[in-house]
Parts: structure tokens; C-alpha cells; sequence
């Protein structure tokens, strides 16, 4: 803590019609009235955050803001039966950081319906180095899972695989056995080293990704975790084998879906959503026990870069700029 009884927050606010963002040092009274006050010990940056510090996509609903879809930390207070002082907590999700306050501060006060105990075998530093990407990666494993998609089907390819979800996807699968392809964005060759380090066997890429598809391409994956959306997923969708599953969580080329129904009607294949923000807490505590072991750490070491608050806009232009890869981990005490 920095000051008796106050503690560092990151605070955004609208001036004049633009996003500000600044350190500042505020009291537990400041906090919002919620069920449980935690002491923050990580949080993260995702693309989410570098849109609301760009002032785009209307990401925060009220202001001030304290943003931070990610936390994880220690209990210090509780109105609530289902936690208690001393109890170690993760939160993803649920538009905290939005329409909610988040992870950039020392302290939150947070609803208990929005927290999950940490699992055994975790502390808060792993839980934020795994972060919303890790659950959301591990979310769409578990999805093409439950297609029937095994290590023995058939190749997977992983889209924006030098980004957070889709490193995190290319590690939880490689460490599953499966043959994992890694697609990346032009430009991007250089991520490919790190991306065979955590487990990519082979790489996609070039200007076909940009352009059009037909509606049907020659049959390749099996399974696809897409991070991408519009163009991208198109061209996935035509050449997933017949049967092949994609598991689809993100936008970053676009929310648009140039397609046919020949994917569909002919090869039998799914597109199946996956949304991580309001994914029911039983699904959420299933996914986050599997991440315990199903992610080794050398990835995790390798996927990401540990950054003070103070650093957080900074890191959110470059984010939005395309100039990072893997993930970052916000320690707030830092």
C-alpha cells in the first residue's frame, strides 16, 4: 500500500469528449458498495482495454472508471457466506471494468457472484498470467472437445496464434497432444519461433488470408479455434474437413462473416460460440481447474511480459497497434 489508508488506482475518466487516464491514490470508501473487498495482487491488459483507453467502441459504460476485466487477489472483507477473510480469488469477465470497477487498483470491491475461489494448485500470479485469454483459450479446447474433436482427428489450426488467446490456445492444445497450426498476420514471421516453443508444428499465412475464399477450399483442419472473425473465418470455415468443428471467440479483423451455408450443408461442419464474459460460473470453475494442469508453465514464462500500472496506457496503444505478443500481467503493487 503506498500512503496510511490509501491505497494506487488507475482511473479514466471522460474530459472534454476524450478518454484520460491517471494514477491516483483513493480510500476504501471510494470503492463501489459491493459484497466483498479484495486486495488486488495482478491484474492484465487485454485488446478489450485498448479500446476503451482509445476512446472507441463505447467499452466504458460510466466514468470514472476503474478498468481491468482481470483480477486476482486476497479477501480482506465479506458480507457474503460463500467467501471469507483470507480466501484467494480469481474474476474474469461479467463487464467489470466496464460497466463495473476492475483490476487496476491496489483494492476492489467486487459482487461475490462475480469471483471463483483460486483453484488448488495456483497462486494469483499464475491465475493472471492465464488471465481472460487462458480461460477463453481453455473454453474453446473444451468446446471442440465436446464436438468430438480429439488429438487423433485431425490437424488444428489456432488464428491470431501470436496474440493472447490464441498463444494460450496453441499451448493448452500442443500440451493435449493435438498437431496444432498456427496462423499469423503478415509481418509476424518473427513470432514464429515463439509459437514452435510452445508447441505450434506448423505455420499458415500469406495473401490468400486477405482475400475473399470460395465457398469451399480444399479440406485441411479438423478443428479451429478462431480469434479473428470476418475474412479469416471465412477461409477457415472452407477448409475445415468434413465434420470439423470451429470454435469462434473473437473479432479482431472484424465481427462481419463473408460465408455461405456450403460449409455447413456439405461438410457437416459447426461454428460454435464462445463467450467467456457472462459463461456460466460452473463451466467457468470447470475450465479454471483444468487450467491448473492443462497449460504448462514454460508457456506461460514464454506467453508473458509482467508490467507496472503506471505502464498499462502505454501498453494498451501498443496492443491496438498490433505490437504485442502473448499477454501481459498487470502487477499493481509493483
Amino acid at each position: 500500500m503506498s500512503g496510511e489508508g490509501t491505497f494506487k488506482a488507475l482511473v479514466v475518466e471522460q474530459v472534454d469528449g476524450k478518454t484520460v487516464a491517471e494514477i491516483k491514490q483513493l480510500t476504501v470508501n471510494d470503492l463501489p458498495q459491493e459484497d466483498v473487498l479484495i486486495k488486488v495482487d495482478y491484474s492484465t491488459v487485454n485488446y478489450k482495454e485498448g479500446l476503451g483507453f482509445a476512446g472507441k467502441n463505447r467499452i466504458f459504460r460510466k466514468f470514472p472508471m476503474v478498468p481491468g476485466l482481470d483480477l486476482s487477489g486476497t479477501v480482506l472483507e465479506s458480507k457474503s457466506p460463500d467467501y471469507k477473510p483470507g480466501d484467494q480469488v480469481i474474476l474474469n469477465g461479467w463487464s467489470v471494468g466496464e460497466r463495473y470497477w476492475g483490476g487496476y487498483a491496489q483494492m476492489a470491491r467486487i459482487k461475490s457472484d462475480f469471483l471463483i475461489p483460486l483453484p488448488k494448485g495456483m497462486d494469483t500470479k499464475k491465475a493472471m498470467a492465464i488471465g481472460t485469454v487462458g480461460y477463453t483459450a481453455m473454453l474453446c479446447v473444451m468446446t471442440l472437445e465436446e464436438a468430438g474433436i480429439t488429438p487423433e482427428s485431425g490437424p488444428i489450426i489456432v488464428t491470431g496464434a501470436a496474440g493472447g488467446v490464441g498463444s494460450n490456445a496453441v499451448a493448452i492444445l500442443a500440451k493435449l497432444g493435438y498437431d496444432v497450426t498456427a496462423l499469423t498476420a503478415p509481418g509476424q514471421e518473427s513470432t514464429h519461433e515463439f509459437l514452435k516453443d510452445i508447441g505450434a508444428k506448423s505455420f499458415a499465412g500469406g495473401q490468400e488470408w486477405s482475400e475473399m475464399s470460395r465457398p469451399l477450399e480444399t479440406q485441411k483442419w479438423m478443428g479451429a479455434v478462431d480469434t479473428v472473425g470476418s475474412i479469416v473465418l471465412s477461409r477457415v470455415l472452407s477448409e475445415m474437413n468434413y465434420g470439423g468443428c470451429v470454435a469462434g471467440c473473437g473479432l479482431a479483423a472484424g465481427f462481419d462473416l463473408p460465408t455461405t451455408v456450403m460449409p455447413f450443408i456439405l461438410r457437416g461442419v459447426s461454428l460454435r460460440g464462445v463467450d467467456s464474459v457472462w459463461c456460466p460460473t460452473p463451466r467457468r470453475k470447470a475450465a479454471w481447474e483444468r487450467l491448473v494442469t492443462d497449460i504448462p508453465d514454460s508457456a506461460l514464462a514464454k506467453i508473458n511480459k509482467v508490467i507496472k500500472l503506471e505502464e498499462v496506457p502505454q501498453y494498451t496503444k501498443e496492443i491496438l497497434a498490433g505490437n504485442v505478443h502473448g499477454h501481459l500481467v498487470v502487477d499493481v503493487n509493483a
